[in-house]
């Protein structure tokens, strides 16, 4: 069993998303991503009942643990805590973050999903673990996602910011090296991971493209 970190790491930032899985479940597919390498895995589920997820969480959180990887829940402040995760990711709509961390205490990583300038700002001041910075382009894997703010938005983070954050938001291969050019060094993606009938070699072409960033002193710098 490996050491978890508990900051966010660099890489690849894995999230769930059984609908575009092609017919696999979450956990065949994050069995696969995890043997890959992937640091981060976020479970996100959106219409699947509370026992159901929570079974599934128990079991992704035990494999996240085997590997030494993070495991994040999407905006579920009790499966969080029920299953142990390493935190938990709210979105702007959700319960303030204050609120979130009088819920589930100092221990848990809080991330926040934020669109804009003063939205980040706002959530360094809160006391947000990292932040997700989104979404960067067009994306259909949202229902009531908001229109994409851009790499302006990226470039203002990396060059303002030193809180950890993750890049999101219709992340392909085609458009990775731009967006790790522009100073991402944790980069989420889903479909373009989950929806692939070969995730390992996926992976594998994704972390190359990584590979090719110039190290960045400024992006995702920890706050003193």
């Amino acid at each position: 069993m490996k050491e978890i970190p508990r900051t966010l790491p660099a890489g690849i930032y894995a999230l769930t998303s059984e609908l575009h899985s092609l017919g696999r479940t979450n956990l065949e597919v994050a069995s696969e991503i995890l043997a890959a390498g992937v640091p981060v895995l976020q479970y996100r589920e959106k219409a699947k009942k509370v026992r159901v997820m929570y079974e599934e969480c128990l079991v992704l959180r035990a494999m996240t643990r085997q590997v030494g990887a993070l495991f994040i829940i999407n905006d579920h402040l009790d499966l969080a805590l029920a299953v142990g995760a390493d935190g938990v990711h709210i979105g702007q709509d959700d319960l303030p973050l204050s609120k979130v961390r009088e819920l589930v205490g100092p221990d848990l990583l809080i991330g926040v999903s934020t669109h804009s300038p003063a939205q980040a700002h706002a959530a360094v001041k809160d006391g947000a673990n990292y932040i997700g910075v989104g979404p960067l382009f067009a994306t259909q894997t949202k229902i009531d996602v908001c229109d994409p703010v851009g790499l302006d938005y990226l470039d203002y983070v990396v060059k303002n910011l030193k809180i950890p954050f993750v890049a999101i938001g219709g992340i392909k291969e085609h458009n990775l090296a731009e967006v790790v050019r522009a100073g991402a060094r944790t980069v989420a993606l889903v479909t373009e991971i989950v929806g692939n009938p070969d995730i390992p070699s996926k992976i594998k072409r994704l972390q190359r493209i990584m590979e090719l960033k110039p190290f960045n002193p400024m992006a995702n710098k920890t706050t003193p």
